[in-house]
């Protein structure tokens, strides 16, 4: 299948309408029939502030970077988006086009679309 790859960067502590942010956008996108995320949470990053978080010191526990990605269609994507632009969620994020799908599938599962 043709889709992308989305890839949301939010702080570990950030909270969307009374939850972590990470843990609500994989709820939402969840119920928006997404057949999958995944959250990770990063050992160090910095973002546009350029100030460096690492996870060595139990002070700045809640601050480390999480990603939550998802490789979804071209629709799924834009109502991922629609969803976070319609609940004023501020987050970066990375969109990349992809080729994704699954080997031996079972059989209930649609069948992989063949590759160009």
């Amino acid at each position: 299948m043709e889709g992308c790859f989305i890839r949301f960067y939010l702080h570990e502590n950030q909270r969307c309408h009374g939850r972590l942010a990470w843990e609500w956008l994989l709820d939402q996108a969840n119920k928006l029939g997404i057949r999958g995320g995944t959250a990770f949470r990063a050992m160090a990053g910095f973002g546009h502030h350029h100030h460096l978080q690492e996870d060595h010191f139990f002070e700045l526990a809640g601050n480390l970077p999480v990603e939550v990605e998802f490789t979804v269609s071209e629709e799924e994507s834009a109502r991922l988006l629609e969803l976070l632009h319609r609940e004023k969620v501020r987050v970066f994020y990375a969109h990349i086009p992809a080729r994704f799908g699954v080997v031996n599938p079972d059989v209930e599962e649609p069948p992989e679309e063949p590759a160009p």
